[in-house]
């Protein structure tokens, strides 16, 4: 007779597998009632205990017919009552999972087979327990109950798995997933580093079966149509992007993606998302269709296998290392092109000093040198004469060198030369003519030549294997200005700034402001050599050109600090997520960049105070700091500053106050530095400085209510 426990566990499971049945027929039409959602969000949580119970009964299920175990009762009553157990615990888990996928985000094929994977373990167990003790029941129904129930678990558990880790994440280990790095020259960008990203870090929780918010990262439609947010990103506008927007906010944010305990994103991998929305988002581009400057492919070649190339045997020995060492000086490098490797690369620099000597001196080696760059050197003709007589030369770079085209005939004798780089230098259809004896060329460099790609036409015909590179599409259409470069390697100075802004294209005027608008061709400041700052200045610059279009307009940032304290506190201190390298962060000269995470920057939440005390008492005039405005990542201006001075810290006056214009939707990203300027001069030799963030975040913006963050990264004292 059996007990009142195990009757009411009868029954029990009865009414649940019955209830299963109901839920399993009432299909898409149920509607689960909001009371009762918490009991479908337990299914992660109970599934675990069935699953062990499951597992073990059936291992017991499976010997119960050898003959030591037929006559043991504790061993038969004992897998009975496990049996019962894991049933029911099953049919609980299986109701609960068929009321989660119901709820929003969960769809898809891997969802079908873990829901009938799992009806499958409740059923087949129920029955196992059924039938067990009938006369009819033998070794081999029972063998074959616990396999079909062991595998529907692991097949249950494999696609539970998927929805929740992704694609084949029980299977992974026992498979051969590794994925073969893609050689750049055939490496798209969105299929093979930014798809990656997307799989690794994404698609727990955005894929075709679990799309939490209603985003799927899964496929190009998907990302495109976006969630219930609205679009993931504006392509081409990375500040507007909600991608973007969440992947930046400060972690602690609840809206951080991915969330804390989920496996972050590197820094290099944010940056390879702002620079692919920033590049329109391309879906079909390849890696190599970038120019080899763009920062987008520079970061995405890290991902990707060089590539194929077969490494270059010589037939010369190595030179001898103090004849290298010797030809080594601050005008000129050589170095080996790569270990054991006999052949020499020289780079030579610094035209002012440059005459023929510098390659006359070459000789000693002149057997292994197989890489020559003069670049902006003033090469004239007759210096070829020194270059033709390193005869194992490969590549040679004269780009906006003197040469006037007419002794490029002294090169015919080199026999191996493969690259040939002579930007910025004024051809004639004639001058070229004189290279179509170099046999062995592959590649021809040629942009801003005053060249088209017809006048090579001959040359190539004769030449199968010839690329000309000439930095334009002959469509008729006007190219678009490089942008212009600070060549200054410093950006913080104590009393006066030599401007050094060049371009890489000849001719070309930059014009300038400092007033924080956009550079134009006519009214805005030509620059020319000399100009000096005095004052920190920020920069905007455009390049402008007959015939071409205008860069675009960059900015650069430089500032004047004519004290450095000699010691410094904090009396409130930063987030611990963003602390840097402590106080010594904001006057350590080193700023911190774009990335806010990079450890170079100070955020807060709340007033950030800090005190700064001078050796022998300064005359202070200004104080600016140098802050971040990142809206997306909740990151506003200062709302307000405040700098207190005296003699020492218990005699300290408030000498200014700085308020901020209140955040608007559409403010850029930027570094950008905050001025509090003195009425007066004053004589201090202590500061005390408040920096407060926003207090409430604007209506507008998805942390609205919550208190922004402050960044800080510089300060300088004048």
């Amino acid at each position: 007779m059996k007990s009142s426990h195990k009757g009411f566990a009868d029954a029990a499971l009865f009414a649940l597998n019955v209830f299963i049945l109901v839920l399993l027929m009432a299909g898409d039409s149920l509607v689960v009632p909001q009371w009762l959602q918490p009991a479908g969000r337990m299914h992660p949580l109970v599934l675990h205990f069935p699953i062990v119970i499951l597992m073990l009964a059936m291992l017991l299920e499976y010997f119960r017919f050898r003959p030591e175990f037929v006559g043991e009762k504790l061993y038969q009553s004992f897998t009975d009552y496990l049996l019962v157990l894991g049933a029911l615990f099953a049919s609980v888990t299986v109701i609960m999972g068929l009321l989660l996928s119901h709820e929003a985000g969960y769809e898809g094929s891997n969802l079908q087979w873990h829901k009938w994977f799992g009806v499958g373990v409740a059923f087949v167990g129920y029955g196992v327990y059924l039938i067990r003790n009938r006369e009819r029941y033998t070794a081999t129904i029972a063998k074959t109950g616990a396999i079909v129930t062991v595998v529907c678990l692991i097949m249950a558990g494999h696609f539970g798995g998927n929805i929740t880790h992704g694609d084949d994440f029980v299977f992974a280990p026992v498979m051969d997933n590794s994925k073969k790095l893609v050689p750049i020259n055939e490496a798209l960008v969105y299929r093979d580093v930014i798809a990656p990203i997307f799989e690794a870090k994404c698609q727990n929780c955005h894929n075709a079966d679990k799309m939490k918010g209603g985003l799927s990262l899964s496929d190009q439609a998907s990302i495109l149509k976006g969630g219930k947010k609205g679009k993931l990103f504006v392509a081409g506008n990375p500040q507007m992007s909600l991608l973007l927007e969440r992947i930046h906010l400060p972690e602690p944010e609840k809206k951080h993606m991915p969330p804390i305990g989920k496996p972050q994103l590197t820094e290099e991998e944010q940056l390879l998302l702002y620079f692919w929305v920033k590049n329109n988002a391309d879906f079909k581009m390849k890696v190599i269709d970038l120019p080899a400057t763009d920062s987008l492919r520079i970061i995405a070649s890290s991902f990707l296998k060089p590539a194929e190339s077969s490494e270059e045997t010589y037939d010369f020995s190595a030179a001898s290392e103090d004849d290298i060492k010797k030809l080594n000086n601050n005008y000129r490098v050589v170095y080996p092109l790569a270990a054991e490797s006999p052949a020499l690369a020289v780079n030579i620099y610094n035209k002012s000093t440059f005459n023929i000597k510098a390659l006359e001196e070459l000789s000693p080696i002149s057997k292994q040198v197989v890489s020559l760059d003069l670049n902006k050197m003033p090469v004239k003709d007759a210096d070829l004469k020194a270059i033709a007589k390193l005869p194992n030369l490969r590549r040679l770079v004269l780009n906006f060198s003197d040469v006037t085209g007419k002794g490029l005939q002294e090169l015919s004798g080199l026999k191996y030369l493969r690259s040939l780089s002579l930007s910025g230098v004024k051809l004639t259809v004639a001058d070229i003519k004189q290279l179509a004896a170099i046999k062995s060329l592959a590649e021809l460099a040629v942009w801003d030549t005053g060249l088209k790609p017809a006048d090579f036409k001959s040359m190539q015909a004769s030449n199968k294997q010839l690329k000309v590179l000439t930095g334009f599409k002959d469509d008729g259409k006007p190219v678009k200005l490089t942008n212009p470069q600070l060549k200054n390697t410093a950006l913080i100075f104590s009393e006066s700034y030599a401007l050094l802004l060049t371009n890489p294209i000849k001719g070309v005027d930059i014009r300038y402001t400092t007033d924080g608008t956009a550079p134009d061709s006519n009214r805005s400041a030509l620059y020319k050599p000399g100009t000096v700052l005095t004052q920190s200045t920020v920069i905007k610059a455009r390049a402008f050109k007959p015939g071409w279009i205008g860069s675009d307009t960059v900015q650069f940032n430089v500032y004047k600090c004519r004290y450095t304290p000699d010691s410094m506190m904090f009396i409130t201190h930063p987030d611990d997520k963003y602390k840097g390298d402590g106080a010594k962060t904001i006057i350590d000269k080193d700023l911190g960049g774009t990335s806010f995470g990079n450890g170079k920057w100070l955020g807060s939440q709340k007033d950030l105070e800090m005190m700064m005390w001078f050796n022998k008492p300064i005359e202070m005039h200004s104080l600016e700091l140098n802050t971040m405005r990142n809206i997306g990542s909740q990151i506003f201006l200062a709302a307000g500053v405040e700098v207190w001075g005296g003699p020492d810290k218990d005699h300290l006056k408030l000498l200014s106050i700085l308020k901020t214009a209140a955040p608007l939707k559409n403010d850029p990203f930027g570094l950008v530095p905050l001025t509090c300027q003195l009425k007066t001069a004053q004589t201090v030799s202590c500061i005390k400085l408040v920096a407060k963030p926003l207090k409430t975040v604007p209506d507008w913006h998805p942390a609205k209510g919550k208190p922004g963050w402050v960044f800080i990264d510089e300060v300088f004292i004048n």
